[in-house]
Order: C-alpha cells, then structure tokens, then sequence
C-alpha cells in the first residue's frame, strides 16, 4: 500500500510531529526516550518504539545507525508540512521588522523584493532570494518614440506584463523627427500583440515599404524590439545571506556545497521551478521533489507576489531540508502581505523585477 494513502492514527502523528521538531532544533536522531520525556503520551517506551518503527517502514521515519533513534524522511517531512504543522507566532521584533517595510521609501518592486529577501534570510537564518519568473510569450501592447537627434532617437515599448523598457537607437543614416513619429506608427500597426519568433521577414519588408526613403531604420528597430524581450523573457533572480548555509552540518561535505552553490550562481534551475508554478500560495519543495538535483538534501519554500492577478515575483529561502517551516512560512506570509501592500499603494511601481522597470539601454 502506498504510505501517502494509508491514514495515520492520531498516537502516529503525534509521535511523528515530536521526532520532526526535535531533529529541525537539534539535527540529531530522536529516540523513544525522548518521545516518553517530552510528550504527554499514557504509553509505554516498548510501544512508543513499535509506532517508531511502524512509522519508519510506513516511510515516514529513516534510521541512520542501527543503534541509533530515528529522522524524518522526506515523506515525513511532507505529511509534516502538510498535516502537523503548527502556526508559528511571530515576535514583536519580527513583527515590527517585516512592518518597516512599508515605512521603506522604495519606488521599484525589484529594490522592496530585495530588501525583502534580506530580510528573509535574517529572520530565518537561512538563504533567502529574490525572483522574476520567467515570462511566458512576452509581447508588446504599446510603442513610443522620442526623436533627440537626426541619428538618435529613444524607442520604448509597455509589454503585455506592465513592464516598461526603452532602447537607445542609433541610426545608420540621419532621420528626420516626422520620419520617427511615422515609425512609431508602423510599429504599433504591425509588431503590438506578437511574441518574438512571431516577428518574421515578411512582416520587416511590409515595415520598410511603409518608411519609404526611411526603411534603413526598422532593423535597427526590430534588433532592440528582440533584445527587449529577450532581457524581459530571461527572468532574474538575487540571492542573500549564501553564508548561513555554512551553519548546517548537512552542507558540511565540500563538495555537496559547491554543487549547491553552484546552481545558486547560475540561477537557470530554480528561475525554471519558480516560473512554472501556478500556485499563489506558500509552496514548499523538498528534497527530491525538486527537479535540481542538488537540492536532494535541500528545501526551498518560496512565495509568489502578485499584482492585479499577475506574478510579478516570489521572495523565498533555501535551506536544509530540516528547516523550521513554521518560522519560514508565517515570515514570507508576513513579507509578502506587506509587498502586496506597497504595490497597491505605490503608482510608480511598473512590474520590474528585480532590474526590471524603466531601462536606459543604449542599442
């Protein structure tokens, strides 16, 4: 029978609930001794060891040693996370914390995520980062044109998300300021609406027969049109607090830490996790239920941001897999009922996250 669809008696849960809070306070094995000590149970050592060792082949507790109590598995850890877990009560001092928050007088969602996910780390003690997910089809719903110079002129594009970028555009040739209204025109006629690969060489030449004596200047256009959407496409993540990981004697095998790291720098694996999730609530991923397999021995509980129906970000931490969920969660809870707060508040917010928002590239 599988032991996710076989129930528990409520002596198994309770026994089950008192080993993963010892072993996330401690990290050490628990034992039956424990278990008698600590909890109100009107049973025997003998039996508290036969429900351990019916919950350990049920799959919920693993022995590392023979002689040795017992650990949460990663299917206790989640029967935990999704059944036993307590509502964890916030400090006065961390209460006040996450409520500066709305003191901050920050203008773009990228700099309130970041400080948020510092601040993560700090009440949690473990990493914490900062997501844009990935788009999904970014297009772009409105063009505008501002004309500086014969050969300079700014093209700034709304995108379907909210999200606002702008590209400095050199021309091969001297254009006129009517000629960059014109092509203003064009665009919003032919490229609002379409993704990337859907901007194709007929759609170019209908383009340039409209410009007349003015075509040299599409491709220019429609080169930082790509970069645009390739830089809002690509998704962004910033990560703090990588030093508490070092605390944990699960990460104290070098190499195990370096693969971790590793996938911290580069960032493509967990930006692909975070940007596939449809949840809105707290999701938490443990272990192997990650497709990054160096998260085995990991968690990773993250909280997406939404603004008018939209994912614009997730704040979240990563830490061992023993990590004191309760805290974790009541604490993105708490940050991200404030972002939600200051998004709804602040006008100047445009969606960026992080490094999103207004750009001044030069293409």
């Amino acid at each position: 029978m599988n032991p996710e669809n076989r129930g528990l008696s409520e002596r198994k849960k309770q026994i089950l609930k008192a080993i993963v809070d010892a072993h996330i306070e401690g990290g050490g094995p628990v034992g039956s001794k424990y278990i008698l000590q600590n909890q109100q149970l009107t049973c025997s050592s003998a039996t508290i060891r036969n429900e351990m060792a019916e919950l350990e082949e049920l799959g919920y507790l693993e022995q590392p040693h023979a002689s040795a109590g017992r650990v949460p598995s990663e299917l206790g850890y989640r029967f935990y996370v999704d059944s036993l877990i307590e509502r964890y009560a916030m400090t006065t001092n961390e209460i006040a914390q996450i409520n500066h928050l709305l003191k901050a007088k920050m203008g773009e969602l990228d700099q309130i995520l970041l400080a948020a996910s510092n601040l993560a780390s700090n009440l949690t003690n473990y990493t914490g980062f900062a997501v844009k997910p990935r788009a999904q089809a970014v297009s772009i719903s409105k063009f505008d044109t501002i004309y500086l110079e014969p050969d300079h002129f700014i093209l700034v594009a709304v995108t379907s998300s909210g999200a606002v970028k702008s590209k400095h555009i050199r021309s091969e040739q001297p254009v006129s300021q009517a000629a960059v209204a014109r092509l203003e025109t064009v665009l919003n006629a032919h490229l609002v609406g379409l993704s990337a690969d859907c901007i194709t060489l007929p759609i170019m030449m209908k383009m340039e027969t409209q410009m007349g004596a003015d075509a040299s200047i599409v491709g220019a256009t429609v080169k930082a049109i790509y970069s645009m959407i390739g830089e809002l496409d690509a998704g962004e993540m910033r990560v703090s607090g990588i030093d508490r990981l070092l605390q944990y004697p699960e990460y104290s095998d070098v190499g195990q830490l370096q693969e971790l790291l590793g996938t911290l720098e580069k960032k493509e694996d967990i930006l692909n996790l975070v940007s596939r999730t449809d949840s809105k609530d707290v999701n938490v991923v443990i272990g192997s239920e990650s497709e990054v397999k160096v998260m085995n021995n990991s968690a990773l509980v993250f909280k997406p941001i939404v603004k008018d129906g939209r994912t614009v970000g997730a704040i979240g931490v990563i830490g061992p897999r023993r990590m004191d969920y309760a805290k974790v969660l009541a604490t993105l809870e708490g940050l991200s009922g404030n972002i939600t707060d200051l998004i709804h508040t602040n006008k100047q917010l445009n969606g960026g996250v992080p490094n999103g928002g207004n750009e001044d590239d030069r293409g």
